[in-house]
């Protein structure tokens, strides 16, 4: 059977509901993805690797945190081979709770960077993103230059910023966490708050749609975000992104906070050679190039180019903390951020 589009599998609504359902058999020429990715490219990443392989796939699309819950309720009867999300946060939430495996390839110790991957295998960087400053040119005239000085009493009234709940931001303190200390993240946090030119709201593009409208002047965000109002058109961004100036931070000190988009083999992956097979062609330049042109992100692997828009940006030199110290320093971020009231 050929890959169906991929075959998507309903999400169902409830644990409950995933604890009593029959869990079907799969042939051995397989692998099932548990994704919360939703590209269009990654359709043809996937029909390629088939072709190549003649591994067929099956996926089931959905947000992470019910995808974890899904496989928690299936436990080890769970149909689940590989996990793919955004955020290292998050990834390291699924290797919290037991749902990850280990994982030994030359391939992709070789092609991920030590800072891209879980220390013992559990999960790897397919996909890159920079998260970064943007502001108004013709509001601030000297934008701040590294992360710290977003939290400048200068700058009051003029930061835009996504929810201390979301994993962007939690996974940025959990850096600054690694590379500060508790009490200077404290600080941090309390200046971001200070600083605000409105209660945190939305995702990334409208921090970036705050910037067009004047409603901030600095926003923080990923650099994807601003990619796709530059290659496309996204209403209330596009029309004036000419305005927008963009700063990779902290070029004379750890770098620019990176993240990711990864993949796990699952503890009870029916079909784990298959399962490694996938996560070693995610590596592959063709499977690098598609997910750094889909979603206008950065490679993993090194000498893969970007996108003409992302290479546009400019070069920068990335943060090397390992990522898996996000995760680590996750709830302690979410605290501290409960602890200055930043909403």
């Amino acid at each position: 059977m050929a890959i169906s589009t991929p075959r998507v599998l309903a999400l169902l609504a409830s644990v409950a509901v995933f604890a009593t359902i029959a869990v079907p058999a799969y042939a051995d020429g397989e692998v099932n993805i548990y994704s919360s990715r939703h590209y269009d490219t990654d359709e043809r990443l996937y029909s390629d690797f088939t072709a190549a392989t003649g591994i067929e796939i099956n996926l089931i699309e959905g947000k992470e945190d019910e995808l974890i819950e899904r496989m928690k309720a299936e436990g080890a009867n769970s149909p689940a081979d590989v996990f793919i999300t955004a955020d290292a946060g998050r990834l390291w939430r699924a290797e919290q709770a037991g749902l990850l495996s280990a994982v030994d390839s030359d391939v992709l110790n070789a092609r991920v960077p030590e800072s891209l991957r879980h220390p013992e295998g559990h999960w790897f960087g397919i996909s890159k993103r920079a998260r970064v400053i943007f502001y108004d040119k013709d509001r601030v005239s000297e934008p701040p230059q590294t992360y710290a000085a977003l939290a400048d009493p200068k700058y009051k009234g003029l930061l835009c910023a996504r929810s201390s709940s979301n994993i962007y931001m939690l996974s940025l303190l959990g850096a600054y966490i690694a590379h500060n200390g508790d009490e200077a993240a404290k600080d941090w946090a309390q200046g971001l708050k200070d600083n605000l030119a409105r209660d945190p709201q939305g995702g990334d593009t409208d921090q970036l749609k705050g910037l067009v409208s004047g409603e901030c002047g600095i926003a923080i965000a990923n650099t994807y975000y601003f990619a796709r109002g530059l290659a496309g058109q996204v209403d209330g961004l596009t029309e004036g992104i000419d305005k927008i100036g963009v700063v990779f931070p902290d070029q004379d000190g750890n770098g620019t906070h990176v993240n990711i988009s990864g993949a796990g083999v699952t503890t009870h992956a029916p079909h784990r050679d298959n399962a490694i097979k996938l996560l070693e062609y995610f590596t592959s330049d063709q499977a690098q190039a598609y997910f750094a042109n889909g979603n206008n992100e950065y490679p993993v692997v090194e000498g893969i180019s970007a996108s003409s828009v992302v290479e546009g940006l400019g070069s920068f030199t990335a943060d090397t903390l390992n990522l898996n110290k996000l995760g680590e320093n996750q709830a302690r971020a979410q605290e501290i951020y409960n602890e200055v009231g930043y909403k």
